[in-house]
């Protein structure tokens, strides 16, 4: 399944989104999701600890000046690779 992020994890229900992780399953951080990815913050630790694939979307890093801020741990996709993520996983759940 693919888990698309698109809040800050200040302000969604993070806990519940990793309950729902299942191996083999990928996180997509989107629009304000992004600051999850942010080198050294308690929700990459537990993104990583879930085993879920991590994956950002760059022009939502660049939108907000945080490319050089972001932990090398997620990967950085374009669109066309976001299109790729959704084709691979059929089943979806936005946050």
């Amino acid at each position: 399944m693919l888990h698309t992020l698109m809040t800050s994890p200040f302000t969604c229900d993070l806990p519940a989104m990793l309950r729902l992780l299942s191996p083999g399953d990928d996180v997509l951080l989107l629009q304000d999701g992004v600051i999850a990815a942010m080198t050294g913050s308690q929700a990459l630790a537990a993104l990583l600890d879930s085993g879920a694939g991590i994956y950002v979307l760059q022009e939502d890093l660049q939108a907000r000046g945080l490319t050089g801020q972001i932990s090398t741990n997620a990967t950085q996709v374009s669109y066309n690779q976001f299109v790729a993520l959704t084709v691979k996983h059929p089943q979806q759940l936005s946050w």
